[in-house]
Order: structure tokens, then C-alpha cells, then sequence
């Protein structure tokens, strides 16, 4: 009989009591939060890193309570890109198409910066979420509102391409640093002149630093951006 008391008296696992702290502590389990916590994770170590054992841990449930919220992981991957979608602004009705337009874009441009792994994702969904169809009908109203017809409308969208999303692919991703020091970059593009001088003139030119070095990827789009409504103008008045 004392065998039986032990054992029915036997603590819990530390693991098993943190997941009913964590539990009790947030609240009941919905699929708003299964996703603001799959945001969370990705953030912090990447979108390749998400499971749902991961995402379980983190909501301090098992991983096969999650599938009472999302079908599976292609649900879960739609749901985030319709939650981050959800948080851009959307344009006032009012205001004048060109500086709404721009305004929005670089409000979908701040979002995605806060989480620079989603354009990958939302450039593998199959169908646009919701929200991504509410930003898309906002952003197709400020084109009507501000003159464009049907046809002028249906062509700046193909124009903006993902743009429109605050997101745009780059030729190459200088975004992280180069290992070398000032003096070996300025080496290297010393090197490279004979064979490659218009590509290192360029580089050199725009680079943040002496010899090579990358360039500021929001002042580009913003350039590219901005060249691209004053053509949008011209074409509105066709």
C-alpha cells in the first residue's frame, strides 16, 4: 500500500510542470496565438528551425493540441503570412493616390524588415490569405480613386510585382559584411579594376565603407519605388 501512495504522490516532470505553469499562466490555446507564437519563433531562429514540437514547447503544450488550430504546417504558414499581412496600415480613402500609395508600400516595407525571413514565405503560398487580398483590394482602391482605369490598374500591379508587398529580389544579397578589413577590400578592388572596371567603379563608389562594400537596400527601394509612380502617373493619363 505505501508503494501505491509513493506513487500516486510522485511530482511530475520539470518539463511537464513548466508546460502547466506556461499553460495556466497564457491562457486557453487559440490559433491567434498558435500564430503570433510560430512569428515569435521564426524571428528568433528562423523560419527552416519551425516545427510543431518547437511551437509546443514554446506555448507549453503538447505538439498534437496545435492541430486543433492549424490543419498542418501549410495552414500554419498561411496563417503567419495572413497575420503579418494584417498588420500593415491600409490607406486612408481620401488621400491623394501617389503619396497614399507610397505611404502604404513603405508600411508593408517596415513590417516585413521587422521579420526579413516572410517574403520567402509568402512567395511559396499557393493562394493569397485573406488579409493579403484585403491589402491588395486597399491597394486597387487607391489606384480607382486616383483615375487609373481597370486596364491602367491591372498593369501597375504587374509593374509593382511584389514591391507592393515592401519587397523586392535583388540581384545579389550584399546585406552581410565582408570578412576583410578596409585595406584588403580596397586591395581586392584594386585587383579586380583591370578585369572588371565598370562593376568595380560601381562598387566602390556606393560602397559604406573604403574598397568594397555593400549598398543601402531601403534607399534603393525607395529610389525604385518612387521611379516607379512617376511612370504609373504617365501611364494614367494614357
Amino acid at each position: 500500500m505505501a508503494i501505491k501512495i509513493r506513487e500516486r504522490n510522485r511530482p511530475r516532470s520539470p518539463r511537464a510542470q513548466s508546460r502547466s505553469r506556461r499553460t495556466e499562466h497564457r491562457g486557453p490555446l487559440t490559433r491567434e496565438r498558435v500564430l503570433r507564437a510560430a512569428v515569435a519563433l521564426a524571428d528568433k531562429d528562423g523560419i527552416d528551425s519551425l516545427s510543431m514540437r518547437k511551437l509546443g514547447d514554446a506555448l507549453g503544450v503538447e505538439a498534437m493540441s496545435l492541430y486543433n488550430h492549424v490543419k498542418h504546417k501549410e495552414d500554419l504558414l498561411d496563417g503567419i503570412v495572413d497575420v503579418l499581412v494584417g498588420e500593415i496600415p491600409l490607406p486612408k480613402a481620401n488621400a491623394q493616390w501617389k503619396p497614399s500609395l507610397r505611404g502604404t508600400v513603405l508600411g508593408a516595407r517596415k513590417v516585413l524588415l521587422r521579420h526579413p525571413w516572410v517574403p520567402r514565405v509568402i512567395e511559396s503560398r499557393k493562394s493569397p490569405s485573406p488579409a493579403t487580398i484585403r491589402y491588395f483590394d486597399a491597394v486597387l482602391g487607391i489606384l480607382r480613386r486616383g483615375g487609373f482605369s481597370l486596364d491602367a490598374a491591372h498593369h501597375a500591379l504587374h509593374i509593382m510585382g511584389s514591391r507592393v508587398l515592401g519587397f523586392t529580389q535583388e540581384l545579389f544579397n550584399d546585406s552581410e559584411e565582408f570578412e576583410q578589413g578596409p585595406e584588403a577590400a580596397a586591395v581586392m578592388a584594386q585587383q579586380m579594376a583591370s578585369t572588371y572596371p565598370y562593376i568595380t567603379e560601381m562598387a566602390t563608389a556606393v560602397s559604406h565603407g573604403e574598397g568594397l562594400g555593400g549598398c543601402d537596400d531601403n534607399v534603393e527601394f525607395e529610389i525604385a519605388l518612387d521611379l516607379i509612380l512617376e511612370g504609373l502617373d504617365r501611364l494614367r493619363d494614357t
